[in-house]
Parts: structure tokens; C-alpha cells; sequence
């Protein structure tokens, strides 16, 4: 009988599950997000209202420095409220997610996934300053249900080992949003259009990488 540590064929493809095991991506829990949001009528004064989207992150457990790795970001499936403050919401549209570029990071590109139920247009993600913006044109109908896409972010590690890379939402306030959309609200026979900017706190860490040398 042949002892498996001595066969190297059963050698081979232990190597391989382990490096397979430190390659693979680690996905976290759903972290609990809830959005703050400012809506700002042109008529009366700004309302409040609130929407949650976990948002379930996930990247390697470690990496090198210099190393090339993909941050995932996927939002839970959100109900578009159907009213707020009384008014009745027909529609949210122009809904844009934004997400910094990792500290200790060096930026490579940003692709999105999935999605349903998000009316006409296409989704985009873009990167500017070391912002990464996700954007839904489409009318989001008041009361349905939708599926915002998963955010794929390719980077490098730039930080030194021992460092720890996380990712996490933008946003601090009603000024500097990481939510924000415009809510069409009926009014007598039409509609008219509300601009809302939203923000988490605390805002939750959804990823974190260890840098090692």
C-alpha cells in the first residue's frame, strides 16, 4: 500500500486543494445597510425616509502585496417603497450606489452582473477619484421589487504586509451621499420629481483582506 504523503499524484492534488483554499474568495454574511435618505420636495420642506439593502460582500481571505484580486458587493433584493410621508411614490429613477476604491489598493477596472426587475436602460459602473459609481437609469415602480447588480472590483494590492484592505460604502451625509435617486411622487393628475440623497451609519465593513508579504 502506497502511503498518500509518499504517492505524488495524492501530493499533487493536495497542493492543489490547498492553494485552491487560500485562493478562493471569502464571502461574508449579509451586513445590515440602512440608508438614511433626505427627500427635498420643491414644495414644503425635506422629509425623511429609510431603505434597507444588505449587501453581501466577498474577497480572498489574504493576499500578497502587489497581487492582482476581485472585491464582489451583491445588494439583497429591495422593495421600492410604495409611499413615503403620505405621498405616494410612483417611481424611483437615476438610483446611483457609490463604493470607494479600497485603501491600499490601486484601481484595474469595475464590471456589474445581474440585476431584474430594473425598467428601461442599462446599468453602468464607472470610476472617478477613487469613486466607483453604479447607476440605474430605469424607473423603479413604487412597490415592486428589484435586484440592483453585483459590483465586481478588480484591484491591486499596494499596501504593505501586515496592512488590511477592507471595503465599504461611501457616503457620510445628506451632502455627501452614497445613495441617492430622484422619486417621482404623484401629485393631483401627475407626477412630479424629488431628489433624494442618502447615507449609513454606522457604514458597515463588507470585506477585509490581510496584506502578507
Amino acid at each position: 500500500m502506497i502511503h498518500p504523503f509518499r504517492n505524488p499524484l495524492a501530493a499533487g492534488a493536495l497542493g492543489l486543494v490547498t492553494a485552491l483554499s487560500v485562493s478562493l474568495p471569502i464571502v461574508a454574511a449579509p451586513a445590515p445597510v440602512t440608508w438614511d435618505c433626505q427627500a427635498r420636495p420643491p414644495i414644503g420642506g425635506a422629509q425623511q425616509l429609510s431603505l434597507d439593502t444588505p449587501i453581501t460582500g466577498s474577497a480572498p481571505e489574504s493576499v500578497a502585496t502587489g497581487s492582482d484580486f476581485e472585491i464582489t458587493a451583491e445588494p439583497a433584493p429591495l422593495t421600492i417603497p410604495a409611499s413615503a410621508n403620505g405621498n405616494t411614490i410612483r417611481y424611483l429613477k437615476n438610483l446611483q450606489v457609490r463604493t470607494p476604491v479600497p485603501a491600499g489598493t490601486s484601481f484595474r477596472g469595475v464590471t456589474l452582473t445581474g440585476g431584474s426587475n430594473l425598467g428601461t436602460g442599462i446599468p453602468t459602473a464607472t470610476q472617478s477619484g477613487g469613486l466607483i459609481t453604479v447607476t440605474v437609469p430605469g424607473q423603479l415602480t413604487g412597490g415592486s421589487t428589484v435586484q440592483l447588480p453585483t459590483i465586481h472590483l478588480a484591484v491591486t494590492a499596494t499596501a504593505a504586509a501586515g496592512s488590511t484592505i477592507v471595503s465599504t460604502l461611501a457616503g457620510t451625509s445628506y451632502t455627501d451621499p452614497g445613495l441617492s435617486f430622484t422619486a417621482n411622487v404623484k401629485f393631483l393628475f401627475t407626477g412630479i420629481d424629488v431628489p433624494a440623497s442618502c447615507f449609513t451609519s454606522p457604514n458597515p465593513v463588507l470585506t477585509s483582506t490581510a496584506v502578507t508579504g
